[in-house]
């Protein structure tokens, strides 16, 4: 199977599920789904150093590329969640050049960064040779993401996406636009920030590196693509049962709507 970095550097498509619920059965139900990715979220969703570590292995098992989100600042989070077979992580609220290097510096070992050694799980996880192996090929595997929320960090794209050790960046529509309105709305799809979203995606593809986003709307992807975006993620499992529970009762109510079959008598 390829690795998610292997899938982008080819210039693939990846769809990713938004887990939020720490728990492993929830989180296997989610692997079963159509999604080739699963990220789960430790900023705003419930996921915690207990729930990624038992919720990597039934993801993999079904062939699932793993992404973790981690807590604005967590970046000790960003080696744990490697450590335990994530094969990316993204980062929040990356506002300045030392939250990028300090990022980089917690997700790449030595020359590259300042990542301790102990692929403890995430060595038998893979199913791959060695410690050699692992260290010689670690940093084609695993991914590192930035994300671009805030003005301040669409300021100094070119220098996030510019710092060795970071593979990509992850705009967060909705911060976006709470930042780009100066606090006046909270519009994932707001219309005057698409040129600056597109900037973005642009500027990573320059510099050799991964474009990513989160899509409130599915229906956006397709905008977002044409922009150069490779990596989605949307809705999350609240939304999924939601979805899939209004979905079979609709679909219920109609055959009741259409049926033709006389009524029977008591």
């Amino acid at each position: 199977m390829a690795t998610l970095s292997e899938r982008l550097k080819a210039g693939e498509t990846v769809f990713s599920a938004w887990s939020t619920i720490p728990d492993s059965l929830t989180i296997e139900a989610i692997a079963s789904t159509a999604f080739e990715a699963v990220t789960l979220d430790m900023q705003h969703g419930g996921h915690h150093e207990n729930s990624v570590l038992r919720g990597v292995l039934p993801l993999k098992e079904r062939g699932r590329h793993v992404i973790v989100r981690i807590p604005v600042g967590r970046f000790d989070m960003a080696s744990r969640a490697l450590d335990f077979g994530a094969e990316a992580v993204i980062a929040p609220m990356v506002n300045s050049l030392e939250d990028a290097r300090r990022f980089a510096a917690a997700t790449n070992y030595p020359p590259v960064g300042e990542r301790s050694w102990g692929p403890t799980f995430a060595l038998p996880r893979s199913k791959e040779p060695g410690g050699q192996h692992w260290l010689d090929t670690a940093k084609g595997r695993t991914l590192a993401f930035a994300m671009i929320e805030t003005r301040a960090a669409f300021a100094l794209v070119d220098e996030i996406v510019g710092t060795e050790g970071i593979d990509g960046i992850f705009v967060g529509p909705a911060d976006f636009s709470i930042a780009w309105s100066n606090g006046r709305t909270v519009d994932p799809t707001l219309p005057d920030m698409m040129q600056a979203i597109g900037e973005i995606a642009e500027r990573a593809r320059a510099a050799g590196k991964h474009a990513a986003i989160y899509c409130a709307d599915p229906r956006m992807v397709g905008r977002y693509h044409a922009m150069g975006f490779r990596f989605f993620a949307f809705g999350n499992d609240y939304s999924y049962i939601a979805q899939g529970a209004a979905d079979m009762i609709e679909r219920a109510q109609a055959s009741i709507n259409s049926s033709t079959e006389p009524e029977s008598k008591l």
